[in-house]
């Protein structure tokens, strides 16, 4: 049978209740977060109108205004449909997104998890039970016997029952509360939030990541698209190249030995064409694979390159730290590291845990719901630890360490930022230079191997300065191209170094990340 408190003890207890809810509206400790201020400069050095002022006509210059900000589907400014549809199909179909996301609802569920703290636990224990005591028991003392007129008279002797049968049901429920006296609860769930939101910007830095992946392959590939066709031409020039040699050899006027060096030349020529075919189904496999496709049933049409570079707004530095999702991340990270602090700072503080219990309990169903099967029970504890060796103080320098080194991790992110961007600036703005220049060196070579053709066939240069003249042209228009895919993935680089075009109102805020429409929200960022 349970034992029943006083009243007394009862009005002690919500007496108590009372003063905890009280503390608890206004007692967390641990310390204040304050998010960094990362020093960013005026501008970017390599988009500066400094950087432009010596460089050819036709070199890329970023998008003006310079506060001009990326759009959500950035890939759409390449204006290639094909790439277009890729994007979006990744966007559905990639594993790795998806992965990502799981682990953003996982989150999530962790900071859910945390808030079921704040509330008291409710349990229930019914049972029923039926028990017979057998009749075979036996009982001794018994006196029997008859009553006269100078008193009774008997024996004693053993007794023996039919048994009996009885029944208990019990219909409990206890509850117990720790209140958040000091914030520890508080301080939890505010770290699992910020790690929700850790994960939401993963979430969005992995989807630009392999969003990013997928146009620098799609550009890959039509640069191979482009070296087939010169290597297509080519070989065709040499075929017929060599022709006219065998048909000079045949007339007396030229050698067996240009004819065995034409030959040597288209030979060479075939088998490097050949090898093109190597590295684009490479990257077709790759982009197979991020849209979620097997690459065995996956094919891309051939296509050269053509797409030109279009202006990207670059922005300004201080921009960079709203648009960047690891950056977001990385600040985010700290807050969760500082709210771990006031989690182990709360363990120099006395817990106090409020318990109830109460229910009803009776022989019969009939009389279970009636004011004499009712029983209750009231209690309060507290804990507090008195010596420990000095582990609390350890693990809050623990945690300590970990806040100031993820300080030092978000302040590297940000300069990695800075260089990324203005790295990929450079790149484009030196690269469209030297594709103005090569350009001019293809237009080049080209008359060079008209001249020495011509000059060949009249007879007055040996073959060999027309073998020269055409290694000449297919190394340039290598050049040309490899320049072009460069150009190319540079500006998908560069897009990628400034964000994408989020920025950090897209990221969940940590009042939402445990709302179905945080994860909404979350899952359909483009």
């Amino acid at each position: 049978m349970r034992t029943r408190h006083s009243i007394r003890g009862g009005r002690c207890a919500v007496g108590l209740a009372s003063v905890a809810l009280t503390l608890l509206a206004g007692c967390r400790v641990g310390p204040k977060y304050v998010a960094p201020k990362a020093v960013a400069p005026p501008e970017f050095k390599e988009s500066s109108p400094a950087a432009y002022s010596a460089a050819p006509a036709g070199t890329w210059q970023p998008a003006n205004p310079q506060d001009a900000a990326l759009k959500g589907k950035w890939w759409e400014m390449f204006h290639e449909l094909e790439l277009n549809a890729l994007e979006e199909q990744l966007n559905i179909n990639n594993q790795n997104i998806a992965q990502y996301f799981q682990n953003f609802m996982a989150a999530r569920a962790l900071v859910r998890e945390a808030r079921a703290s704040y509330y008291p636990t409710l349990t229930t224990d019914p049972s029923y039970s039926r028990q017979r005591t057998p009749g075979t028991l036996r009982s001794t003392g018994v006196t029997t016997g008859t009553t006269t007129g100078t008193g009774t008279t008997g024996t004693t002797g053993v007794a023996t029952s039919s048994g009996s049968t009885s029944t208990a049901l019990s219909l409990p429920f206890d509850v117990s509360w720790e209140p958040d006296l000091w914030g520890k609860i508080r301080n939890t769930v505010r770290e699992y939030q910020n790690a929700a939101q850790v994960s939401a910007a993963d979430l969005e830095n992995e989807r630009l990541t392999e969003q990013a992946d997928l146009a620098e392959y799609y550009f890959e590939l039509r640069g191979q698209d482009a070296l087939q066709g010169i290597y297509d031409q080519t070989i065709d020039a040499d075929r017929k190249a060599l022709n006219l040699t065998k048909a000079l050899y045949e007339t007396g006027i030229d050698s067996d030995e240009s004819v065995a060096q034409a030959e040597v030349t288209l030979q060479n020529a075939e088998e490097a064409g050949a090898g093109i075919a190597t590295n684009r189904a490479i990257y077709e496999h790759a982009i197979a694979t991020l849209i979620g496709k097997p690459a065995s049933s996956f094919s891309l049409p051939v296509k050269e390159l053509t797409t030109p570079v279009p202006a990207i707004p670059v922005g300004v530095p201080s921009q960079l730290l709203q648009r960047r999702p690891d950056i977001a991340a990385a600040e985010r990270t700290m807050s969760e590291a500082n709210a771990l602090i006031g989690v182990e700072k709360a363990a120099y503080y006395p817990n106090l845990t409020l318990t109830g219990g109460g229910g009803l309990e009776s022989s019969t169903i009939t009389s279970l719901f009636s004011g004499p099967a009712l029983f209750w029970s009231l209690g309060a504890s507290a804990a507090e630890t008195i010596f420990d060796g000095g582990l609390r103080r350890a693990t809050v320098a623990q945690y300590t360490a970990q806040y100031n080194a993820d300080t030092a991790a978000y302040r590297q992110t940000v300069l990695t930022a800075f260089q990324q961007v203005e790295d990929y600036i450079a790149t484009l703005r030196v690269t469209s230079a030297q594709i103005a220049q090569q350009d001019q060196a293809v237009k080049s070579a080209q008359r060079y191997l008209d001249i020495a053709t011509a000059r060949y066939q009249t007879g007055l240069d040996p073959y060999l300065d027309v073998i020269s003249a055409q290694t000449t042209l297919l190394s340039d228009r290598q050049t040309q191209v490899t320049l072009r895919v460069s150009e190319m993935t540079a500006a998908v680089q560069l897009v990628q170094a400034l964000g994408g075009g989020w920025d950090l109102s897209q990221l969940p805020s940590a009042a939402k990340v445990t709302s179905s429409a945080a994860a909404r929200q979350v899952s359909t960022t483009p």
